[in-house]
């Protein structure tokens, strides 16, 4: 997040302004060192004497003093930073917290990590080579890089789309015997609840996560129409964070597969994504602000790190940070309500997906669940973690915002083969909500 500085390279110097970097041979390199710069860097001194033919100084004729480099302060909370650390030890993912309002960046964790320090002054070959070699690819970012299905944490914008569109209404049922087959098709998908749901709303259908009402419901909305909501939600953009360095995802439609394979869109397709699975992936910033649209009811937040700026020997405020709302997003308050209330009995309602992580909490939040495969199953197969690498395992996954009413934090955990959302990323949400309340 913070990044390091390093030796400046010949790019580097090729578009600097050389006077101002003649007195030091390191710039930022990644994070908010980089994305600051010019505020960190400050300004060289210099001063004009008179010499005589030995070269000795007889006297200054001018002066100009050095103007060292300002304090910057960013939004994280170190309190939630260190924790969410600690509770990714040993694992493979990425925890985000960030403000609902401002978009002020909380935390933002990548694990495994590395040592920053050891790029200053050049990395030598062998350490480099251990990380580029390394299976838990500790160099990548994965807060900002990491591309993973999104699983069922996209239920929540899909139910919104539907209302807001007139697909559904908020009591329309779909019946959920635990599998769902394509009309006109042999194609048939199952539920994660092999019983069924039976007969399932809306609400229902987020806080127990059904499937089959997404499936049902992905048909009918159409790939065109997904793709246009998802995208409203900052699915498939970047989301300009201020310290760069992160990618876009991907949120397919017909042009993207097209463009990619030369090939037609198929309804069967639809139906992977209406669960979060198939063609489409998400980063960890990605689902924290999409999260947070839900939470303030509308904005587009670009997160940040940046808060202000002081001047180093005065402390005068220089600069602030500023909330800046990329675009809003018009919704009846009625339907927000109907998501939000939704989302909360997933942590709080007796048969919520991620009930038993809202237990004793002295506050009421509001969530979503997500379980995301890593490989493709045939219909006839059955998922069965013991028999498996822990490579193929099921990506956990959780989104969060706390309290319900007037949120102050949202929340969004990948864990790589950590298997079920709510047993595995869940707590490490409610970890973070403790702390922060």
């Amino acid at each position: 997040t913070i990044g390091y500085v390093g030796m400046i390279d010949e790019d580097e110097l090729s578009t600097l302004d050389k006077s101002n970097y003649i007195a030091t041979s390191h710039i930022g390199k990644i994070g908010a060192e980089k994305a600051y710069e010019d505020l960190l860097h400050g300004k060289v001194g210099y001063q004009q004497v008179e010499v005589n033919v030995q070269g000795r100084v007889i006297r200054v004729i001018d002066r100009t003093p050095p103007v060292p480099g300002n304090n910057i302060y960013l939004t994280l909370n170190a309190s939630l930073q260190n924790l969410a650390v600690q509770a990714l030890e040993g694992k493979r993912g990425a925890v985000v917290a960030m403000d609902p309002i401002d978009g002020g960046v909380l935390a933002m964790v990548s694990s495994p990590g590395y040592d920053p320090n050891e790029f200053v002054n050049g990395i030598d070959s062998k350490t480099y080579n251990k990380y580029l070699s390394s299976v838990d690819i500790p160099l990548l970012n994965r807060a900002l890089q990491g591309k993973y299905p999104p699983g069922s944490t996209i239920k929540p914008v899909l139910g919104l789309t539907a209302l807001r569109r007139g697909v559904r209404l908020p009591d329309d049922e779909t019946w959920c015997p635990g599998w769902y087959i394509l009309k006109g098709t042999s194609l048939k998908k199952g539920d994660w609840k092999k019983q069924g749901h039976g007969h399932t709303n809306l609400r229902k259908a987020i806080a127990e996560s059904c499937d089959v009402y997404f499936y049902a419901l992905a048909n009918e909305m159409g790939i065109d129409l997904i793709y246009e909501s998802m995208s409203e939600f900052g699915f498939g953009k970047r989301t300009n964070i201020d310290i760069g360095g992160e990618t876009s995802g991907l949120m397919p439609s017909r042009d993207w597969k097209r463009k990619t394979y030369n090939e037609s869109w198929y309804p069967g397709e639809t139906l992977n994504i209406g669960i979060g699975q198939g063609a489409i992936l998400a980063t960890p910033i990605q689902l924290a602000v999409a999260t947070a649209v839900i939470a303030n009811r509308g904005n587009v937040l670009r997160p940040r790190f940046f808060d202000h700026a002081r001047a180093p020997l005065s402390e005068e405020t220089i600069v602030s940070g500023e909330k800046e709302v990329l675009h809003s997003i018009s919704i009846s308050e009625e339907n927000w309500e109907r998501i939000i209330d939704a989302m909360h009995d997933v942590i709080h309602a007796p048969n919520g997906t991620a009930r038993r992580v809202g237990a004793d909490a002295t506050y009421q939040f509001a969530g979503k669940s997500g379980t995301a495969q890593v490989f493709s199953l045939a219909e006839d197969e059955e998922y069965e973690a013991d028999k498996l690498a822990k490579e193929l395992h099921d990506h956990a996954l959780f989104i969060a915002f706390a309290p319900v009413i007037d949120p102050k934090i949202v929340v969004s955990v990948i864990i790589e083969n950590g298997g079920g959302g709510s047993a595995n990323a869940a707590p490490i949400a409610r970890l973070l909500f403790d702390d922060y309340f």
